[in-house]
């Protein structure tokens, strides 16, 4: 936890919400804003208290750790917005992960011998599942408006690909994953952006649709988990963003 010194000019509730909505599941490749783990957000005098919740009490700390420790990082960086909190409930980590964001202790050292040397392998492999399922994306709406063939998939460039949402979210992953933004670039490469031999683009074809669909699995079945899990939570039933207090103007938002 990192003290910042009081500010008269403190962030607003909108960019709070949209500093968290940068903080991405790792494994399911969605904000955590869209998938309801942001449970409440406070914001007094002192600063800003945001407190995180999970499908279950036994997801994964190593994810865990990683959404909480992105989210301090993601309010620490709108500036002077004085002190910043952000507790993980109900994990059965939930201890040792909220002390160890509290002291700034990094990953190893919430962690200890417990912990791998870093958590920038896991953000790897990550940020290349979430690459090829947006490629897949791309590549899958395309041929089913037979606006190309098979035969075309060599030569799609990132020129090709029409301008909306699904070109936006393969831009923004080719950037995380360091690979090409040029238009001339291919649209159809292997984690290293080097190009699909064409006696292996079916094969990852095949390869990429079960990425993607693992991906979207998951996210579906970590949203019925955690509806189940709060189902009788008066603070977020049946509601689709966090409970939000403001207690610098006594405004409370839900």
């Amino acid at each position: 936890m990192t003290t910042l010194a009081p500010t008269t000019h403190a962030a607003t509730i909108e960019e709070v919400v949209a500093a968290l909505g940068t903080v991405v599941d790792p494994e399911l490749d969605e904000p955590i804003t869209d998938l309801n783990f942001v449970r409440s957000i406070l914001l007094d005098d002192e600063g800003v208290t945001v407190h995180l919740r999970l499908p279950t009490s036994f997801c994964s700390p190593n994810f865990a750790y990683l959404m909480a420790s992105d989210a301090q990082d993601a309010l620490h960086r709108l500036g002077d917005i004085g002190l910043v909190r952000v507790i993980l409930d109900d994990h059965h980590d939930s201890d040792k992960i909220n002390a160890g964001l509290a002291a700034d202790a990094g990953y190893v050292g919430t962690f200890g011998v417990e912990a791998d040397d870093s958590l920038d392998d896991l953000r790897d492999i990550f940020v290349r599942k979430a690459h090829i399922a947006a490629m897949e994306r791309c590549i899958t709406d395309l041929l089913a408006r037979g606006a190309i063939t098979v035969a075309d998939l060599p030569h799609l460039t990132v020129r090709d690909l029409p301008p909306g949402p699904k070109k936006g979210a393969l831009l923004r992953r080719r950037a995380n994953a360091g690979l090409s933004l040029c238009p001339n670039s291919l649209v159809l490469v292997d984690d290293d952006g080097r190009a699909v031999a064409a006696d292996d683009i079916a094969m990852q074809l095949r390869f990429a649709r079960a990425v993607r669909i693992s991906i979207e699995g998951n996210g579906h079945f970590c949203r019925g988990l955690l509806a189940t899990r709060y189902a009788d939570d008066d603070d977020c039933n049946g509601r689709s963003g966090p409970v939000i207090i403001d207690r610098r103007s006594e405004r409370s938002h839900s």
